[in-house]
């Protein structure tokens, strides 16, 4: 048995280190997750490296909020494997959590009590007493610019410092890795750079991995790297500027009266340029060099069908559009959105 455990260790290292034999903060070995029928986490394999920051993105459904509880140890996954530096997060939570700090996307904070309170009975959590617990609380709310409000209910606090001390209680441990569930939920433009600005901060002075989720295609910009997530699938990995420039030249958008005009138009398209236009409702999508003089060509060859139409640099939007063949939301994700 003792050889067994030995072996199975020696490969589970092995799988989470990189080409330098060092130790990945977060990897993923065909990571599936279902729900009865339906699977939500398809064979999933990646890492995450040590001191970037690095995005989850991806629409509802995707299956990220899966993945972060997986990687919280809130759940155990129906088949492969999480190492969160080094430690399987199914079979050693209690070692994964002491790794890690979670910020959840809905608060956790009691509004009562002080900033330094809440941040006291977290650290108890840990371990954390005394002159070592104090002297923490100084350090993590000098880090998130609130040594000032230690003193002050939670209550009395924006929505943008609330989070600022969400991301408190995260650190609190000296973890290794962060992980957070949409950052930047119900937080304005301010508010939201200032969370960010902080995570860069964490990330360049104390090397802390930082793994984020959002729906946000501004948000994700500010990741090192991304994981976009379509249904479970794993569709894209990389830079955002890597992941952009895999497009290839313009993102043409050619606008018709009806789908059944588009479907006619990218047909033509087809035959005419040789190329493979993406139909997306009414409107004709595909990428193209110099594309303002695709754009003329296509409007003289088929005169009186285009009734609009847009050039633009690749966006991540593009990205999931190329890779997934349809829009990041549907009509029926918007309005669920806009409804919540």
């Amino acid at each position: 048995m003792a050889t067994v455990t030995h072996t199975t260790a020696s490969f589970k290292t092995s799988q989470a280190q990189n080409a330098k034999g060092e130790i990945q903060p977060i990897t993923l070995i065909n990571l599936s997750h279902n729900y009865g029928e339906r699977l939500a986490l398809d064979h999933l394999t990646f890492q995450v490296r040590p001191a970037e920051i690095f995005g989850l993105l991806g629409p509802n459904g995707s299956g990220k909020t899966t993945l972060f509880r997986i990687l919280s140890t809130l759940m155990v996954p129906t088949g492969g494997q999480a190492l969160l530096q080094g430690f399987d997060a199914a079979r050693e939570p209690n070692k994964v959590r002491q790794q890690i700090g979670i910020v959840f996307q809905a608060r956790s904070l009691d509004l009562k009590l002080t900033v330094a309170e809440n941040l006291k009975h977290q650290g108890h959590l840990y371990g954390l007493k005394g002159a070592q617990l104090k002297r923490r609380i100084t350090e993590v709310l000098s880090r998130v610019g609130l040594f000032d409000r230690a003193k002050d209910a939670v209550e009395t606090l924006s929505g943008g410092m609330q989070r600022r001390v969400e991301l408190a209680k995260g650190l609190i441990h000296s973890p290794s890795v962060l992980l957070l569930d949409e950052p930047s939920t119900g937080l304005d433009p301010g508010a939201r750079r200032d969370v960010w600005q902080y995570l860069h901060m964490l990330r360049d002075e104390e090397g802390v991995t930082v793994l984020v989720t959002t729906h946000l295609m501004e948000e994700a910009e500010h990741c090192d790297r991304l994981a976009i997530l379509n249904e479970g699938k794993l569709v894209a990995l990389g830079s955002p500027f890597e992941l952009k420039s895999q497009i290839g030249g313009d993102v043409i958008t050619f606008e018709t009266a009806s789908e059944a005009d588009a479907a006619e138009l990218s047909q033509k398209i087809a035959n005419r340029f040789i190329v493979l236009p993406t139909v997306l409702g009414n409107s004709v999508r595909l990428e193209r060099d110099q594309g303002h003089k695709f754009v003329t060509d296509v409007v003289e060859a088929f005169p009186g069908i285009v009734e609009g139409v847009s050039v633009a640099k690749p966006s991540l939007e593009d990205v999931f559009i190329q890779r997934t063949g349809h829009r990041f939301w549907t009509e029926a994700q918007s309005n669920a959105e806009e409804q919540a």
